[in-house]
């Protein structure tokens, strides 16, 4: 099959097609008792990232047993923060980096690397997957977007208050412009990577962005999101996602990517009329409706699909990632109820 008939990628043309793809953010993870098997022989998370035969098996695991419309490659956003030379860990408190960046000098040391020499472990569990895919199903690479990217390496961590890279960005604009360049660079390189590896589209995630007004996004994300958007212009489509950002959407659909994915607290339908053929929209299931029974997903997933009512261009997703304590049973529903759905 040709990549570019694969069902994802025509939808994210904007073509007419006889269903909504469908996959999940966060779709090989914790909930599928064959995922926690593998992490138990691989000995950890950042394990299974490193070798690509464990992160290949946990990317292929949900379209073996789902049959989800695209693969997206088992990794972390946080992977090109190591590469650039800042310590990762990850543990049974989630991921931090001890030595975090809030200064210019700690700034000017991270290195912009090349991905293929600092990061091959993504590129061979990419070309690992590919080969174990069936042939209609995209695969799908991805990155932090500079702003969530930045969030982590300046905050440590996750965060509530956002309040080192806040002091930051009102107080040394300057050195957090400095950051937000080098991350910019390093996201386009890193998505390039992934694309000559075998993806056939890149999602940009923006995690924290939601946190800002639309002023501070405007100011402090957006220009070098759409900086990483120029630059895989032509490389293959994008689709932009930034959680909890109903309120900023108008920047993201004016962003110029192919897709952009939404929260569930948005209005499919109110999205398309905004978004005006402009671009193909993701999404907008709410993950936490998946701790529902799967009689209850396949009725909301049908209720979602007669919101967006067969417009082109829609690509079927959550709102956010799978939770972990998610039935893989209510994920099946929502699949099968995708699959079953003829536009």
């Amino acid at each position: 099959m040709n990549p570019q008939d694969r069902l994802l990628m025509r939808a994210l043309r904007r073509e007419t097609t006889e269903r909504a793809p469908v996959w999940l953010m966060r779709q090989a993870g914790r909930y599928l008792p064959e995922y926690r098997a593998v992490r138990k022989e691989a000995g950890g998370f950042m394990e299974m990232i490193r070798e690509p035969r464990y992160a290949a098996e946990v990317t292929i695991q949900p379209i073996r047993r789902f049959g989800m419309d695209a693969a997206i490659l088992f990794s972390d956003i946080l992977v090109p923060l190591e590469a650039m030379g800042m310590k990762l860990i990850f543990d049974d408190h989630g991921p931090s980096l001890p030595v975090p960046v809030r200064d210019r000098a700690a700034i000017d040391a991270l290195r912009v690397v090349d991905p293929a020499a600092t990061m091959p472990f993504v590129g061979e569990a990419l070309k690992l997957t590919r080969a174990g895919l069936p042939d209609e199903t995209a695969l799908l690479g991805f990155c932090g977007a500079p702003f969530t990217l930045a969030s982590y390496a300046i905050e440590g961590g996750t965060s509530k208050q956002f309040s080192y890279i806040r002091k930051m960005m009102y107080l040394d604009f300057a050195s957090f412009s400095v950051l937000m360049d080098k991350l910019a660079e390093e996201v386009i390189a890193h998505m390039r990577y992934q694309v000559a590896s075998g993806a056939d589209a890149v999602v940009l995630f923006d995690t924290w962005a939601g946190s800002l007004t639309r002023a501070d996004y405007q100011r402090y994300a957006a220009p070098w999101t759409k900086r990483v958007v120029d630059g895989l212009a032509g490389v293959a489509p994008r689709v932009i996602f930034a959680g909890e950002s109903g309120h900023f959407l108008d920047d993201l659909l004016a962003m110029g990517a192919e897709g952009v994915a939404l929260d569930h607290r948005t209005s499919l339908a109110a999205a398309f009329d905004r978004a005006a053929g402009r671009c193909a929209l993701q999404g907008n299931f709410d993950p936490a409706a998946l701790f529902a029974s799967p009689q209850e997903v396949h009725r909301r997933t049908h209720a979602l699909l007669d919101e967006v009512a067969g417009r082109p261009g829609h690509v079927l997703n959550l709102g956010h990632g799978v939770f972990k304590d998610t039935d893989p049973e209510s994920v099946g529903a929502f699949v099968r109820a995708a699959r079953e759905r003829a536009r």
